[in-house]
């Protein structure tokens, strides 16, 4: 039933459920995988690790309800049956709430490990806001994921005594994994988008240009990691990883060239990413600046 028939009230399981579907669980799980993977290779204490997961997570799910809370009109105007709010799973209210919730949840923790990281962490998760808010829309679509990836070993560094930052190319992959995962994200809503006036960067370069763009940035992060490992004692695996992360790029881009554009190309996507964490967690504390 949808949200808008009157007198219909979901249940508490069914809210519940839906309030969990509407977080966009996996890319909020992925996420945060990545930044326990990133903290477990640098050393941070079993506190700081669990504090940074935490602070990662809430900032995701407040992230998942701010999209649904905010698209709310516009995901039942082309009847996306996907999303819990328009099938009447829970209401919008409740969803609006949670993200409030939980933002304020992720600052608190944020600021908790150390005022620097507090301070990224504010930058990180306003960023992601602003694209579910106005920057959706615009040319600037993807630099809100830009960010807020970028961000993402950073806010892991920060937390390390000191509050060192992480060595460039670490951040750059961080920040073009998050422009391939806003591609990906968006290339099955092309068209409806396109019918409740959302026109940003993929919208513009069509679907075509959308599916090989985040494959090839795909496989940049690949030659970042490998130039990341330059320099660094040899460590098993980290060759074989980042030719896995070239093969998935490879084999993304054959996808995006011969068949129509799914969700499953955002999968593609976050398994590529976490293949070249993996491989980047490697190299330890060579991630960081001075180590």
């Amino acid at each position: 039933m949808q949200q808008g028939s009157a007198g219909f009230h979901p249940s508490p399981v069914t809210a519940v459920r839906g309030l969990i579907h509407a977080t966009h669980p996996l890319p909020s799980i992925a996420v945060t995988a990545v930044a326990l993977i990133l903290g477990l290779a640098v050393g941070l204490g079993s506190v700081e690790l669990w504090l940074v997961a935490a602070m990662v997570l809430t900032g995701q799910l407040s992230v998942g309800w701010s999209n649904d809370w905010i698209d709310a009109a516009r995901d039942t105007a082309v009847e996306r049956r996907d999303k819990p709010i328009v099938t009447g799973m829970v209401s919008r209210r409740a969803v609006g709430v949670a993200a409030l919730a939980a933002v304020v949840v992720s600052i608190g923790l944020g600021f908790a490990l150390a005022p620097a990281v507090g301070v990224a962490n504010v930058i990180s998760v306003a960023s992601a806001w602003a694209y579910n808010g106005p920057l959706k829309s615009t040319l600037w679509s993807w630099l809100p994921f830009a960010v807020s990836f970028g961000i993402l070993p950073v806010l892991v560094t920060f937390a390390l005594p000191g509050s060192p930052w992480p060595m460039w190319w670490v951040v750059a992959a961080g920040a073009l994994l998050g422009v391939a995962a806003h591609f990906t994200n968006v290339l099955p809503d092309l068209e409806g988008d396109r019918r409740t006036g959302v026109s940003g960067l993929p919208h513009r370069l069509g679907a075509r240009a959308s599916g090989l763009i985040p494959f090839i940035m795909l496989a940049v992060v690949s030659v970042l990691v490998g130039i990341g490992q330059v320099g660094t004692a040899p460590r098993p695996g980290t060759a074989v990883g980042v030719v896995l992360g070239l093969a998935i790029a490879v084999t993304g881009i054959v996808l995006a060239r011969t068949r129509r554009p799914t969700r499953s190309l955002m999968r593609l996507i976050m398994l590529g990413a976490l293949v070249n964490v993996a491989t980047l967690a490697a190299t330890g504390m060579a991630l960081v600046v001075g180590a």
